[in-house]
C-alpha cells in the first residue's frame, strides 16, 4: 500500500520539495496528490486532512494523517528503519536531527529575501546582513557535520538522509539568488540539485505556469544553471 502525499506546487514550494523528497529518495511507494497553493482552493482541497492545513501532508496505508515536515520525517523514519532515513551512527543520526531542526525552525531572513524558484537565476541579487549571517550559520552547521560524520565531501553525512532532504530548496536559493557562500558549500549545493530525483521535480515544475509569477523581483536573470 502506498502513501498519499499533498503538495502544493513543484516551482516554488520548498516543504513541497522536502516531503516529496523523503518518500522518493528512500523507496516508499507513494502517490502524489496536488494542492491549490495558488489558486485559492488550498483550504478545500485540504479539509479532508483536518486539522492539516500546510503542505506536505501525509497520509499513511492505514489513513493517519500527518502534517508538518519534522513529524512526517520522524514518522517514517520510524516505520522504515532500514530504509536509511538517519544515518546509522549515533553521533552521526544526532547531528543530523540537530540540523534538520534547526532548518526547520530558522534561517528566516534567508526564507524570506530568497523565495525558492527553480525556474532561473536571479544577478544581482543584494545580500542584506541578515541573510548572510543565515548563510554563514548554515554554513557552520555543514562544517560540525562533515566533521562529526568524518566525510569532507559528497552527502553530509556519507550516506544520503533527511540532511540532505531538508537542505535542499536551502541548496536552491543559493544557486537561484548567487549567494556567496564557500566553494565547498557551493559544490555541495550542485551536488543537491543534480540528482536525478531533484531533476525530475524540476522538469515538471515547468508544466505549470502562473500569472502573476509568485515572488518575482524585478532583477535581470539568466536561466536556470548550476555554473
Amino acid at each position: 500500500m502506498a502513501y498519499d502525499i499533498y503538495i502544493g506546487d513543484r516551482m516554488f514550494s520548498s516543504w513541497s520539495l522536502r516531503g516529496w523528497l523523503m518518500l522518493e529518495k528512500f523507496s516508499l511507494p507513494h502517490t502524489v496528490h496536488m494542492v491549490g497553493l495558488y489558486s485559492g482552493t488550498m483550504a478545500d482541497d485540504m479539509a479532508h486532512l483536518a486539522p492539516a492545513r500546510l503542505v506536505p501532508a501525509l497520509r499513511t496505508p492505514e489513513g493517519t494523517v500527518i502534517g508538518e515536515s519534522l513529524a512526517i520525517a520522524e514518522t517514517l523514519a520510524e516505520r522504515h528503519p532500514q530504509a536509511g532515513l538517519w544515518p546509522s551512527g549515533q553521533a552521526q543520526r544526532a547531528t543530523a536531527r540537530w540540523l534538520v531542526a534547526e532548518m526547520a525552525a530558522g534561517f528566516g531572513a534567508l526564507r524570506g529575501d530568497c523565495p525558492m524558484q527553480l525556474a532561473h537565476v536571479y544577478e544581482d541579487f543584494e545580500t542584506s546582513g541578515a541573510v548572510k549571517a543565515d548563510l554563514d550559520r548554515i554554513e557552520t552547521l555543514f562544517a560540525h557535520a562533515r566533521k562529526v560524520s568524518g566525510q569532507g565531501s559528497g552527502w553530509l553525512f556519507g550516506d544520503y538522509s533527511l540532511a540532505d532532504v531538508f537542505y535542499t530548496p536551502v541548496a536552491a536559493r543559493i544557486i537561484g539568488y548567487r549567494l556567496p557562500v564557500s566553494a565547498a558549500t557551493r559544490v555541495y549545493c550542485k551536488l543537491l540539485l543534480s540528482d536525478p530525483a531533484v531533476l525530475r521535480w524540476q522538469e515538471q515544475a515547468h508544466e505549470v505556469r502562473y500569472d502573476p509569477e509568485p515572488y518575482k523581483l524585478d532583477l535581470p536573470r539568466r536561466p536556470w544553471s548550476l555554473d
